[in-house]
């Protein structure tokens, strides 16, 4: 990833707040991205508590808009917005740095699972088998960076370590 950067696609989100808004508005910014579904009680109720870890440890960053935090469900037809924003106060979302979002629109979805290697397969039990991870996009819009899902920290360090200062 680092020496190959891999552009994004454009993708319209809908928010937890029920706005929606384009991935491209959230370029000029460091984001952190991860995905989700909401019903998921292993790796994304995990990711959550980190996420909402990081929007604190982040905090000066993100109040300066030079990072976001953002979790994209993969289940969009459950995950509405009252979904999404129960997801973030199940984790603790402390503000505004963290976003949860899903695609509106199928291809879209299909298109940003692609770019991100994520792969989610139904289990027949009403949830999914599914890889995680964090990503890391630059300000350009580009993924540059896929770490650990369980360690934060090293998302932390690798987004700290490239801010201007």
């Amino acid at each position: 990833m680092s020496e190959h950067p891999r552009a994004l696609p454009a993708a319209s989100l809908q928010t937890a707040g029920g706005d929606t808004i384009e991935l491209a508005s959230l370029h000029g910014r460091w984001l952190l991205v991860d995905f989700i579904y909401t019903r998921c009680l292993t790796y994304c109720s995990v990711q959550g508590n980190e996420f909402a870890r990081l929007e604190t440890r982040l905090s000066g960053p993100i109040a300066d808009g030079r990072v976001a935090l953002l979790s994209i469900s993969f289940d969009p037809s459950h995950d509405d917005p009252a979904q999404l924003a129960d997801y973030q106060r199940r984790s603790r979302n402390q503000g505004p740095g963290w976003i949860a979002a899903r695609p509106t629109k199928a291809g879209e979805l299909d298109a940003l699972m692609r770019s991100f290697g994520v792969i989610a397969i139904p289990d027949g039990l009403d949830g999914y088998v599914h890889n995680a991870a964090i990503n890391v996009v630059d300000p350009a819009g580009r993924l540059v960076a896929i770490l650990d899902w369980n360690d934060a920290a090293a998302a932390e360090r690798y987004v700290r370590a490239r801010l201007q200062p």
